[in-house]
């Protein structure tokens, strides 16, 4: 390792103690330019398509290579990420697309510089709503009246209603990063304060305890435990992150802005105070001045992305609240209004 050194917080030299002359001087220096961050390339659909695949290959050889229930489970997940997309795509959210994670679901992503609650509560809701209202409607069509339909079709209806219902409430439980987890995070917590990371551990151990004892019936649900470890990394970069913020912003430097709107000395001043401060991933960047771009400036760029703020609208008054926790709760009801019957749950 280059350099073992921890990711620490120093309050840092830079612009520090300025006497008038110097002061003069570093107002009248001009500043490279930023880079430009990188044109991503959008193979967004490309990502999909090869995350589908993986899914399907490997949801046919844990279902015994039975194609019919794959595809019922496959054409569920799609519709419920579906309605997430269609819902992102109204309210001008850029670069979406859905990645589909094996014997997990999916999730359908985007970039907003603006987050509103309510849009936010839309959002959420309109994965998990569509695809139990369908199934509502299934159940329906497959009860007795309708038993003139050939047994087959009868049949694949029936499942197909049954775990449209179960899978999308399943879905809406408090648990983070399901839908209703999100839920309750969005509407009642916040990502960076003490409850809500408290709320993320707990799902992230829930999670994990649950994989373990799939794992020991089937040693592929160990694999899984990525993702609950993946959600604790998560947790403690942000934690490191949000200290840094502060490093930043005592300096009297806006990150509530887009990268485009940042100016190149603000640049050049947040990419000292990440060196400065042993971000991970700048360990191979030098601090200016002088004022040279590094092979590695695309980590810089990357790393002041990172950090610039999203501003998150709280536009969901109590009366808002009530009636999306009344439709909350309302779905955890309808498999006992219909009186389903879930054998697979009962299995010992």
């Amino acid at each position: 390792m280059e350099n073992d050194q921890p990711f620490s917080l120093q309050p840092g030299n830079e612009n520090s103690e300025r006497n008038p002359d110097e002061s003069s001087l570093q107002d009248s220096f001009v500043y490279p330019p930023k880079p430009e961050p990188e044109e991503k390339k959008r193979n967004v659909w490309i990502r999909s398509i090869s995350s589908l695949a993986l899914y399907l290959l490997i949801a046919y050889y844990f279902f015994s290579a039975n194609w019919i229930l794959v595809l019922i489970l496959t054409g569920i997940v799609v519709f419920h990420e579906l309605g997430h997309f269609l819902a992102m795509k109204i309210y001008d959210y850029k670069e979406l697309g859905i990645f589909f994670i094996p014997l997990l679901g999916a999730y359908a992503s985007g970039t907003k510089r603006e987050v509103s609650q309510k849009q936010s509560a839309i959002i959420l809701l309109a994965g998990p709503m569509p695809g139990i209202f369908l199934g509502i409607i299934l159940y329906f069509i497959t009860n007795d009246r309708f038993a003139d339909l050939p047994y087959q079709t009868f049949g694949l209806l029936r499942i197909a209603a049954t775990l449209l219902i179960f899978l999308n409430v399943l879905n809406l439980l408090p648990v983070y990063p399901l839908d209703g987890g999100q839920l309750v995070n969005r509407l009642f917590l916040d990502d960076t304060n003490f409850i809500g990371k408290i709320f993320v551990l707990l799902s992230a151990l829930a999670l994990g305890y649950f994989l373990i004892r799939l794992g020991m019936t089937n040693s592929f649900f160990y694999v899984l435990l990525i993702f609950p470890a993946m959600m604790l990394v998560r947790l403690v970069t942000e934690d490191k992150n949000e200290k840094l913020t502060k490093v930043i912003e005592a300096r009297g430097i806006n990150l509530e802005k887009t990268y485009e709107e940042l100016t190149d000395e603000e640049y050049w001043r947040i990419r000292n105070l990440l060196i400065e401060n042993n971000y991970p991933t700048l360990r191979n960047v030098n601090p200016a001045p002088p004022y040279e771009y590094s092979a590695y400036e695309d980590k810089v760029v990357t790393a002041i992305e990172n950090l610039l703020q999203r501003t998150i609208i709280q536009d969901l008054s109590w009366f808002g609240k009530v009636i999306i926790i009344l439709i909350w709760v309302g779905s955890f009801a309808v498999p006992f209004l219909l009186k389903m019957d879930l054998p697979f749950i009962h299995r010992g």
